[in-house]
């Protein structure tokens, strides 16, 4: 099990902590974002940011995020250009794509011709500069893409399969109903835990998500332990949106404890 950090699941950290937190834990690599409460790299020059990453043996798995990449617009087409342009100078190896999530473009027939129209739009970009696009199906209600098999279904009819990977994120798996998990087509896998059991799955938020651990209500292990039994080979990658998550004081031994529940639990499955 390859295991990355994304750096929403400690946005209190600074670029350069976040990497070292990274590494300490034996991370292959990294998630970085332009939507947390700090400037992207902390304002450091990308092909910088790419260094030192690079130096401290890390990969940078991906960079976030354009939303909603699915409404396409002249807006969203500079967008995709800008972040395609800085992952290319800091080194990442995809960039990641976002769909509405506000109730609207839901509709059946709409949703899908959308997300084509975006696809293909984003595709020559890709294709020019040799990189590879992960889109995230939400698994709420209000999300104009739940399916990953409308998602693998429009990247067939393009042809696209060496440009869009999908990201299988636990916690969306779990809220969109479960269903097959497509191994071939996923570029990373997303994992973070529901514990509260007051929480019904159908208003389950962002915010409840935190470590995996022995309480975990979505099914972190079960989705893993499939999606290696079927052959991913990529990198599993913390992403928790939980202000309790934020807070913690010392984010390593809970994060460190963590995976090596999974991994313990992992290894009970295949024994």
């Amino acid at each position: 099990m390859k295991t990355a950090l994304n750096h929403m699941t400690t946005p209190n950290l600074g670029y350069v902590e976040f990497l070292d937190l990274a590494r300490k834990l034996g991370c292959v690599g990294v998630e970085v974002r332009n939507d947390i409460a700090r400037p992207l790299f902390d304002g450091m020059d990308a092909a910088e940011a790419g260094r030192i990453a690079k130096d401290k043996g890390l990969r940078l798995v991906g960079l976030s995020q354009v939303y909603p990449f699915n409404s396409w617009s002249n807006e969203i087409a500079a967008e995709v250009r800008a972040l395609i342009a800085t992952a290319k100078a800091c080194g990442a190896e995809t960039i990641s794509l976002i769909p509405r999530n506000d109730g609207q473009g839901c509709g059946n027939g709409e949703r899908q011709a959308n997300l084509r129209i975006a696809l293909r739009e984003v595709m020559p970009m890709l294709q020019e500069a040799e990189m590879v696009a992960l889109v995230e199906p939400l698994g709420f209600l209000r999300s104009s893409l739940r399916s990953k098999a409308e998602l693998v279904e429009a990247i067939e009819a393009l042809g696209a399969r060496d440009h869009f990977k999908l990201v299988h994120d636990t916690f969306h798996h779990t809220l969109a109903g479960g269903g097959p998990l497509y191994p071939e087509y996923t570029g990373i896998v997303h994992i973070s835990a529901v514990v509260d059991p007051s929480v019904p799955v159908e208003v389950m938020e962002d915010e409840h998500r935190v470590l995996v651990d022995e309480h975990d209500r979505l099914g972190n292990v079960e989705q893993i332990a499939a999606l290696l039994a079927a052959g991913y080979d990529g990198p599993f990658s913390y992403e928790c949106f939980s202000p309790e998550t934020h807070a913690l004081a010392d984010p390593y031994s809970e994060i460190r404890r963590s995976f090596d529940f999974i991994a313990s639990q992992i290894q009970a499955t295949v024994a």
